[in-house]
């Protein structure tokens, strides 16, 4: 068994962003034990995708295909990719860990009698991959064991989609042999948290407030200074639970995990429930009045202040950087 295939997502015909995550933590490993890389495209009609892929990727790209791969079924993805593992035998397999992965990656691992290595921030020597416990409180490095192939799906944020080294890969294709009759369900929709929901994954730059704010009238204040940044605003969950910012725009180990290129962060302290979900922000700017805070330790910039001074302040310098 040798090389490391990394399965690519795509969501209403575009590659997600945490697939390219997962690009990236799939070369992190290919590189570290000198193995092969190839990437898995699972569709009826993925020239496009593969198209797009190819030109963003070192490394071997199969496009998985069959007239019964065009709608997204557990049973569909599971033969599918069995049958792809079979021929390609890879030491390990990667997946983004998204809601679709976690519907069928389990039913694949036990058709291959392994497991799955489930949410992985970080890939340490030897390897080992590392899974957060008790929202964080704790880590635990996980090591495969097994004879068969190593299945891995990493957690959004904690790798860098730019990180992902381009290059031009060959394309190639992979006809599983599939019958309607081994697809028990019928395609529905695929699954939203809510239509409402805000997508802050996929934002570069954040400000997100936290209970230093005070009272729900103050939120705005903080709204300014993302509308003057552009940046979309989140919040810690006491904001949320509070019902100050609707649950969508939660960061954290019980909300959405961010990577934006900044995450101001306005009046949060950093309890590690927090943290865990915006640790892969590339720029992270803390304000806060407390010196000690958490929230500190992991800034880039850090401005000890009463943020009722510093944000209208930053603001309106924003603003007249703007003209």
């Amino acid at each position: 068994m040798s090389g490391v295939l990394v399965v690519i997502e795509d969501r209403a015909g575009k590659i997600s962003r945490i697939s390219w995550e997962a690009v990236a933590a799939g070369q992190k490993l290919a590189t570290a034990l000198g193995l092969s890389l190839s990437a898995a495209l699972i569709g009826s009609q993925t020239e496009s995708l593969a198209a797009e892929t190819s030109t963003k990727f070192s490394g071997k790209v199969i496009r998985v295909e069959h007239p019964l791969l065009a709608h997204y079924t557990a049973d569909g993805f599971t033969i599918a990719l069995h049958q792809l593992i079979q021929s390609e035998s890879p030491a390990y397999v990667v997946f983004p860990h998204t809601y679709q992965v976690r519907d069928y990656a389990p039913a694949l691992a036990a058709r291959l009698n392994e497991v799955l290595i489930s949410d992985v921030v970080a890939i340490a020597e030897e390897p080992a991959f590392t899974r957060q416990l008790l929202q964080g409180r704790l880590s635990g490095n996980y090591r495969h064991t097994g004879s068969g192939p190593c299945l891995v799906s990493v957690q959004a944020g904690a790798f860098r989609a730019d990180a992902a080294a381009a290059g031009s890969a060959e394309v190639t294709v992979f006809t599983p042999t599939i019958d309607a009759a081994q697809i028990r369900t019928k395609p529905s929709e695929p699954f939203r948290g809510s239509s409402q929901t805000v997508d802050l994954g996929s934002a570069q730059l954040i400000v997100s407030v936290g209970r230093g704010i005070k009272e729900a009238e103050n939120i705005p204040l903080v709204q300014d200074l993302a509308t003057a940044l552009g940046a979309e605003l989140a919040a810690s969950r006491p904001i949320c639970d509070n019902g100050w910012l609707p649950m969508e725009r939660q960061v954290g180990s019980s909300g959405q995990s961010v990577a934006p290129k900044l995450y101001l962060a306005v009046g949060i302290s950093g309890a590690i429930q927090h943290l865990v979900g915006m640790k892969a922000s590339q720029c992270v700017v803390a304000i806060n009045k407390d010196p000690d805070a958490p929230i500190f330790e992991i800034a880039d910039y850090g401005i000890v202040g009463d943020l009722f001074e510093v944000v209208p302040a930053l603001t309106e310098a924003i603003k007249a950087a703007k003209g």
